[in-house]
């Protein structure tokens, strides 16, 4: 007999949490050994520019690919072979000799590390009833931050201590550790045997207004296929909603991940150790971001019902508004500062971008959530591409301190594309139901 595991829930996400950590670790790994690496292969800015451009290019495209693979086959083999794609790849960083090499390295990883957004809110859709949604995806979201944290100490450790080369195979082992975890303890919540009957219940009991959606003729469609609609995704304006705030909102993470160590060493003279003792403390704060936005809503809806949506739009406001701090990382002269207002970045972002990133599991059926969710990254890399490509061809002559201006006042635009273009469909019991009166 199975033993049966109280908050299962709970576990589960946990492990996906540790993913979501090995995938940022994987991915974050090159922008802390940029410095060593653009030395010793002899890369200029611009190249390095067209390197994380190529990640940047593939990212949103893999991502409603893996999100589309994980609606078809299932969350536990789908999310299994990007985990396996990206350690194997992450290793393969330590094997070239040129920028060429590191370019279509990069292009790869980023055609399969989009898969870890899709997978979450996928897995949450699934696992956990609405109310707990937010708070959900904030915790696996947590793994980005924690994944870009332990990537400035552990990388540069391995650097100081081995080389470059040996720093990008030790991520990547660590990768398909987790990935044989991820197969071994993984299941949907109807075939896991530790689930409980009362967890079971109430998890479905929390899931009520989504038989609204299962009902829907769109959705049997979808079950009878096993393909999600994707035109008929793309003509709601409530996917719109969710896709273009995250347009404006990703280049701000795409900075702190691929831009911040380089600019630490280039604008503000950090060395190698400086840059490992300071570049996490922003994704730390990110952290705490990562648990306020599904706090908010949670609050919001629970002290004074206000619908799970709203809640939402509300936090994100919070953060876009907070966001107005990061235009000033450029002009302050003291290194310290301009890392609190780096802090302030990630804490920022973090709430909005969890607050946006749910929304999927609230508006769509839970057969489309990940589609959905990949669909909306492949739109919010398009923004982060382009944002990371004027970086690189334009640092050089007029400096960082535009971009970040840029970066403090983008998501004022989200706020208000968000507020405008999402509509509630319905409400029952403080929760917006999902409508099929588009579909």
């Amino acid at each position: 007999m199975t033993m049966k595991i109280k908050g299962l829930r709970w576990w589960m996400i946990g492990l996906l949490t540790l993913g979501t950590v090995m995938n940022y670790l994987a991915r974050s790994s090159l922008g802390v050994a940029a410095p060593t690496v653009m030395q010793s292969l002899h890369i200029t800015t611009q190249h390095y520019g067209w390197i994380t451009g190529a990640f940047l290019v593939m990212y949103p495209i893999g991502a409603p690919l893996t999100g589309y693979l994980m609606d078809r086959i299932g969350l536990r083999f789908g999310f299994l072979l990007c985990g396996v794609a990206w350690s194997l790849i992450c290793m393969a960083h330590g094997f070239v000799n040129g920028w060429i090499g590191l370019f279509i390295l990069r292009g790869l990883l980023g055609l399969v590390e989009g898969a870890f957004i899709p997978a979450g809110m996928r897995a949450t859709a699934y696992w956990f009833p609405a109310r707990e949604r937010g708070f959900a995806a904030g915790t696996f979201n947590l793994g980005a931050s924690v994944g870009a944290i332990m990537a400035p100490p552990l990388i540069a450790w391995s650097i100081l201590k081995y080389d470059w080369e040996t720093a990008f195979i030790i991520a990547g082992a660590m990768s398909l550790a987790w990935a044989g975890l991820w197969l071994i303890f993984y299941r949907h919540p109807d075939a896991h045997p530790a689930l409980t009957k009362a967890e079971a219940d109430y998890i479905a009991a929390g899931q009520a207004d989504d038989q609204e959606i299962a009902g829907s003729e769109r959705t049997e469609r979808t079950k009878e296929s096993g393909r999600p609609p994707i035109r008929q995704i793309l003509s709601q304006r409530n996917f719109w909603g969710i896709a273009l705030p995250r347009f404006f909102a990703d280049p701000v993470w795409g900075t702190l991940v691929y831009w911040m160590p380089l600019y630490l060493y280039q604008a503000r003279g950090f060395d190698l150790k400086t840059i490992a003792l300071t570049a996490w403390l922003p994704f730390v704060a990110a952290d705490f971001g990562c648990m306020m936005g599904g706090t908010i809503s949670a609050y919001l809806n629970k002290r004074f019902g206000i619908v799970i949506v709203d809640g939402k739009r509300v936090a994100f406001s919070l953060g876009a508004v907070l966001m107005i701090g990061m235009a000033g990382v450029g002009f302050v002269k003291d290194p310290a500062v301009a890392i609190l207002l780096l802090c302030l970045g990630g804490f920022a972002h973090q709430t909005l971008s969890i607050s946006v990133i749910s929304l999927s599991a609230d508006l769509f059926p839970k057969h489309e959530v990940a589609t959905v969710t990949g669909m909306a990254s492949f739109v919010a890399g398009i923004g982060n591409l382009g944002f990371t490509l004027m970086i690189g061809w334009l640092v050089s002559s007029i400096g960082y301190a535009p971009f970040f201006v840029a970066l403090g006042c983008g998501d004022l635009i989200g706020m208000v594309l968000l507020w405008t273009l999402v509509k509630p469909r319905g409400q029952v019991q403080g929760r917006d139901l999902p409508s099929t009166a588009n579909a």
